[in-house]
């Protein structure tokens, strides 16, 4: 529709109003009917606790699916990260806080895409239903910050890789047996602005990742067998005095008293 009718002011308003309505519920979450909301004690926590919630439909009610399930973030905490709420909405600007980087040793605050499962086997397990990838020797997850498939998870054999720095998923301590990726700084992928975020497995109840949340892995299969892509599953992640102030701009959930 042509609008170049309307006064310059007038499109001003309007820009403003619909970028303070997208900070006070952005809509990607809207449509969502499935999170999973991780919380912290605060900025530098690394334990935190993690809680499904679903609901019938968008824009009904969130009720907790399943038990809370204890978590450890980054070995430095959390900060702010590029997901579907933009680090300038007004809603953030309620709640301030670090800035998450490339190497920092922070997990991402904020709230983000659930895309695909990830794994050892061959095939995902039966009654899985998200999106599932392989993973062989070859396929590494690229944090150069230099190069083109940035913060991007591929097979180096299909590819002519032009990074120095990569992540191979096939672990030996088995930490990636079972994953789940994580949306994070992908639309657009912003060199430097962290890379390579997964749920996965943990190395115990008090050890901080790189900057991914983990958990135990009969907890995380019992995730990955619940998340349903035609739910639009969403991960929110706070701390937890940052989530009760933006609970109702984001329209989540409130907190059980852990």
């Amino acid at each position: 529709m042509r609008i170049g009718w309307i006064s310059g002011c007038v499109v001003a308003l309007c820009a403003s109003l619909l970028a303070q309505a997208q900070g006070k519920h952005p809509a990607a979450l809207r449509t969502s009917t499935q999170i999973l909301v991780v919380t912290t004690q605060d900025w530098d926590g690394v334990e935190g606790t993690l809680q499904m919630y679903e609901r019938p439909q968008a824009r009904k009610k969130w009720k907790a699916a399943g038990a809370p399930i204890p978590v450890v973030v980054g070995k430095k905490g959390l900060g702010w990260g590029a997901g579907v709420a933009s680090a300038r909405d007004a809603g953030r600007r309620a709640a301030s806080g670090p800035v998450k980087k490339e190497g920092d040793g922070k997990s991402p605050a904020g709230i983000f895409r659930l895309s695909m499962a990830f794994g050892y086997a061959a095939q995902e397990p039966t009654g899985w239903k998200m999106p599932y990838l392989s993973i062989t020797p070859s396929v590494e997850c690229v944090d150069d910050t230099r190069s083109k498939f940035y913060n991007r998870v591929l097979d180096r054999a299909a590819v002519a890789p032009d990074w120095s720095s990569s992540e191979q998923m096939l672990r030996p301590d088995g930490l990636y047996r079972w994953g789940m990726m994580v949306d994070h700084n992908t639309e657009p992928v912003t060199a430097g602005g962290g890379s390579c975020i997964f749920l996965h497995i943990w190395m115990g109840t008090s050890q901080g990742t790189t900057g991914c949340t983990a958990m135990a892995q009969e907890q995380l299969e019992g995730v990955l067998a619940r998340l349903d892509p035609a739910r639009r599953p969403m991960l929110v992640q706070l701390p937890r005095p940052q989530y009760k102030k933006l609970r109702r701009h984001w329209k989540l959930p409130a907190l059980p008293k852990y």
